[in-house]
């Protein structure tokens, strides 16, 4: 559940920003461009701000789930 919120936020905010610089300023790219860097760099380090948020929101973060195949 986390991950999907967390992927919705981000979506959410460069589709706003997109709309934003085409319609009334092309600065709002910045915001966009800040996303993308929060984005790439959560991939590396692991943390997520977002994420950290959430959590305090009361999102859980989704269970692994341990599929077993019958051809192992």
């Amino acid at each position: 559940m986390l991950n999907r919120v967390i992927r919705g936020i981000a979506g959410t905010f460069i589709l706003i920003s997109l709309l934003l610089a085409v319609y009334v300023n092309i600065n709002w790219l910045w915001f966009t461009a800040f996303v993308g860097f929060n984005l790439l760099q959560s991939s590396l380090t692991r943390w997520c701000l977002m994420e950290d948020i959430l959590k305090k929101f009361g999102i859980k973060e989704e269970k692994a789930q341990l599929q077993k195949s019958g051809s192992e």
